[in-house]
């Protein structure tokens, strides 16, 4: 499974979290300490949201561990909210296009899951998609195709509703085509203003998420930076974290429908 991390708070240098933390996104790329896939080498991405009205990406085939661009990048560029991910595909190709975050307009989302029976199920989950937004589909996982659902589905208007939609009509499709494998669903997706982040699966294991909220930075995680246990929180399954900058941290039910 893949490893990511969110960051909300005053504007940092991207490496201080991404490179300097003790259990970094780095080192969780060689070695996850909470996934039973410990490797993340397949391609990496950032988003960060700066001066302009929409957010900066970079993604690229290469494992994180050694990208040399991806150091020098993140030890210049300064956000105060920003996306990283690293990817162990889930039967994917390995290409750029498939690398998260994923951006369209003010959004980013990224994801750790995967969909059960993905390849039994895609086109008729692709049929939901609006077609003003499957003509930016370019990669073929379902992390994308999920996001492009949710914009379709009122993300821009409703962004809790459009989660939850999304994620009840995919688990329908799945249920009326008798898969029995588990829809595992962490992620997060924001405009640069609000924060969502989603722990779900359909059965009892979904991946892990982690949050830590001082100093008014806000750190959302696939498993923690330290070894601090008394300032991580787990979120709990089944859960939706919503915040917005600079304001306290909710956690709501998530109930796709």
């Amino acid at each position: 499974m893949c490893r990511w991390l969110t960051y909300c708070g005053d504007p940092i240098y991207l490496d201080r979290i991404i490179f300097e933390t003790e259990n970094s996104l780095i080192h969780q790329s060689m070695r996850a300490r909470q996934s039973h896939i410990t490797t993340n080498g397949d391609g990496f991405g950032i988003g960060w949201y700066a001066e302009r009205a929409v957010p900066g990406t970079y993604r690229d085939i290469l494992p994180a561990w050694n990208d040399a661009n991806l150091r020098s990048i993140a030890h210049q560029i300064r956000s105060g909210l920003f996306l990283a991910h690293v990817r162990a595909s889930t039967g994917t190709a390995t290409s750029r296009a498939n690398c998260h975050p994923f951006s369209h307009g003010k959004w980013l989302f990224m994801h750790n899951g995967q969909i059960g029976g993905y390849d039994r199920i895609r086109r008729r989950v692709e049929a939901l998609v609006d077609d003003s937004y499957y003509v930016h589909r370019l990669g073929t996982t379902d992390s994308e195709l999920i996001f492009y659902l949710m914009l379709s589905l009122g993300l821009a208007k409703d962004p809790v509703n459009a989660i939850q939609r999304t994620l009840g009509a995919v688990t329908e499709i799945m249920k009326q085509a008798d898969i029995a494998e588990p829809l595992r669903f962490t992620s997060v997706v924001t405009d640069g203003a609000a924060i969502y982040a989603i722990r779900f699966a359909t059965d009892e294991t979904p991946p892990s998420l982690y949050w830590r909220y001082e100093n008014d930075q806000l750190l959302i995680v696939s498993e923690p930076l330290d070894d601090d246990q008394r300032c991580w929180h787990e979120v709990p399954a089944g859960q939706m974290l919503v915040t917005e900058r600079n304001v306290r941290v909710d956690m709501v039910p998530f109930r796709p429908n």
